[in-house]
């Protein structure tokens, strides 16, 4: 996203003849929104993109979890299915830093 911002901003400023990307080369302007692209297929191809959002949700799941636990008046601590899943989400992204491509 923040390619895709910069590439708008340069954008902007090149149609408005703004110095000093008025005197630029259009590619030059244009090529932020080129290396997003390639961001993105990166990411895509290599899963990170859907590694992302399973943590998010598996975030979402433990913390709805501890809310619905303590709004019921039960302990979260001493709770071993809680740590289980901890200690689980805890070796899976271990294992996933392991099978980062260029780690």
């Amino acid at each position: 996203m923040p390619l895709v911002a910069l590439g708008t901003l340069l954008l902007i400023l090149k149609i408005l003849e703004i110095d000093p990307v008025a005197a630029w080369a259009w590619w030059w302007v244009l090529s932020p929104f080129g290396a997003a692209v390639v961001w993105w297929v990166y990411a895509d191809t290599t899963g990170l993109t859907q590694r992302r959002a399973i943590r998010r949700m598996e975030a979402r799941k433990v913390a709805r979890r501890e809310r619905d636990m303590h709004a019921l008046g039960l302990s979260t601590q001493s709770d071993r299915r809680k740590r289980a899943a901890r200690s689980a989400a805890a070796e899976a992204r271990k294992s996933a830093a392991d099978r980062k491509p260029g780690s």
